[in-house]
């Protein structure tokens, strides 16, 4: 199913709510700035190459509504919008990519009409988003090289095609290397608090006929030690200069785990994750959502006193020295990061 789907006869701009999944596929139209913004914020679109696929689309539908024939006034506009979007969710970093770019390519045909500003605006929309289904299938192609069939893999948070366009990135390999016949066992973390690895990475395998486990995030431990796990593929949402990840909560507990049990444990994204100019993990700026999302989220009662206090970071960073290699769509970089990280941008 296509998670984002522009409507360009009508001008519209859809996309599935990844909020009400598994048990509800529905498709909620973008009308508003407040609208798209509610749905990366409250995570009705998720996953960073989505994020930034859907806030291109967004920017260029806001763009159609900016009422005035002045160019330099059209790119102010445009350029408040698009702040506001990218005020959303701080951490992944494709969301500002996205932005940066969208406004780059209005500002580098400032000296046009609106009119054609706009229509470039469009181009680079689709251009995001077909780039991010050749990304996927590029990643899916290294990534199939790092594990053989049979092979059990884990996987943690949610990395699939909701996350993205077209086969995932952590979960491109499985799905890709399902289409050529090969045989893999997936154990899905649920993902707490929001389960994005149960309503969705469950959701998408299920249907893609692949043979999946769902486990609890603390029964990570439990399958590594039987031997069931021959590598760990996860997404990223901003990967720094030196090869610290920041992904999903618990990711780097599921790293930790696996350096112990001597099993490889694979980041898998775009180049657009890599933010050269973020040093370290340290610079990561990690979003804190909602406390009750911890005691109330898809629980009928509370799970705790409405005076327990809750701390409920999005995100936590994964240290570059548990990490085996990242995986792009330019290739596998190894340690040290800090060099073959850079190298990607030097081509």
């Amino acid at each position: 199913m296509e998670n984002i789907r522009y409507d360009e006869k009508n001008k519209q701009l859809y996309i599935i709510d990844q909020s009400l999944l598994p048990n509800e596929e529905k498709e909620v139209l973008l009308n508003t700035a407040e609208e798209m913004y509610d749905a990366i914020k409250a995570l009705k679109v998720r996953g960073a190459p989505a994020i930034g696929i859907c806030a291109a689309y967004c920017l260029y539908v806001l763009s159609l509504n900016i009422k005035t024939e002045n160019s330099d006034d059209f790119y102010s506009e445009l350029k408040k919008r698009a702040d506001y979007l990218n005020s959303s969710r701080p951490t992944a970093v494709n969301l500002s990519w996205a932005l940066n770019r969208m406004v780059s390519a209005a500002n580098k045909n400032s000296s046009e009409t609106v009119e054609y500003i706009r229509k470039i605006l469009y181009e680079e929309a689709k251009a995001i988003h077909s780039e991010d289904i050749e990304m996927c299938l590029r990643i899916s192609e290294f990534g199939l090289t790092l594990v053989k069939d049979g092979d059990g893999i884990l996987t943690h948070c949610n990395a699939g095609p909701l996350a993205t366009s077209r086969y995932g990135t952590a979960l491109g390999p499985i799905l890709l290397g399902t289409e050529r016949g090969m045989k893999f066992h997936v154990f899905a973390d649920e993902t707490r608090p929001l389960l994005q690895g149960a309503r969705l990475t469950s959701y998408e395998l299920y249907k893609a006929g692949v043979d999946v486990t769902l486990i609890c995030d603390n029964m990570a431990n439990t399958v590594m030690r039987n031997g069931w796990v021959q590598a760990v593929f996860v997404g990223c949402d901003r990967v720094a200069a030196n090869g610290d990840t920041a992904n999903k909560i618990g990711t780097c507990g599921v790293a930790v785990l696996a350096k112990h049990y001597g099993i490889p444990f694979y980041i898998l994204g775009p180049t657009s994750t890599i933010d050269l100019n973020c040093k370290t993990g340290a610079d990561i700026e990690i979003e804190e959502r909602d406390p009750e999302e911890i005691k109330k989220k898809f629980y009928a009662k509370p799970m705790a006193l409405d005076g327990v206090k809750c701390f409920n970071p999005a995100f936590d960073v994964t240290d570059n020295e548990l990490i085996t290699g990242i995986v792009t769509q330019k290739g596998i970089c190894r340690p040290p990061y800090t060099e073959s990280l850079a190298a990607l941008f030097r081509e």
